[in-house]
């Protein structure tokens, strides 16, 4: 028996890309539960790469906006990391917002600094960090399958997409 035996018939009503948007954010509480982060991690990446949600980037601003300090600077972080120095740079003037935060090579940001960036420039970061490793929209997902409860606030819609992903790897197990 399976570890998503539990919410097996759930999943059903997320088979073959249905979609129960209106109990969406309550069987994504029931499912995070039962399943182990790393089958979260892929249900979340299906819904950051699909062509029905909002840009990857866009979800990423969303997501930074609603999360606290140390959930914003863990998710910079990982972005600043797949984007490499020579591209902030670019991206944000040289001398902009994150690159004084940087100040030295290899500086983490910290859960302060992290308050003090804008939604607007995650965006950007988010779309660039895409652009240039593509790999950072699954590590964004492990991210955030550990901060089930933020991914909830992508709504009804966002969620049928990541269950109807967890779903279809239930099927196949």
């Amino acid at each position: 028996m399976g570890i998503l035996d539990s919410v097996n018939d759930l999943l059903k009503k997320y088979t073959g890309g249905a979609q129960d948007t209106a109990n969406a954010a309550e069987h994504f509480d029931q499912v995070a539960q039962a399943a182990p982060q790393g089958v979260m991690a892929e249900g979340l990446a299906a819904l950051f790469r699909s062509d029905q949600t909002p840009a990857f980037g866009d979800l990423v601003s969303s997501l930074f906006s609603q999360s606290n300090g140390e959930q914003k600077a863990g998710v910079l972080n990982q972005l600043l990391g797949s984007v490499g120095p020579g591209v902030l740079a670019q991206m944000v003037g040289g001398g902009g917002a994150l690159t004084s935060l940087l100040g030295s090579a290899g500086k983490e940001i910290t859960p302060d600094q992290a308050q003090k960036v804008s939604p607007e420039l995650v965006q950007q970061l988010a779309s660039h960090a895409e652009q240039t490793d593509p790999s950072i929209v699954d590590k964004a997902s492990a991210f955030y399958a550990q901060h089930t409860t933020l991914v909830k606030t992508l709504g009804g819609a966002a969620l049928s997409i990541a269950l109807a992903k967890v779903a279809e790897r239930q099927k196949a197990a």
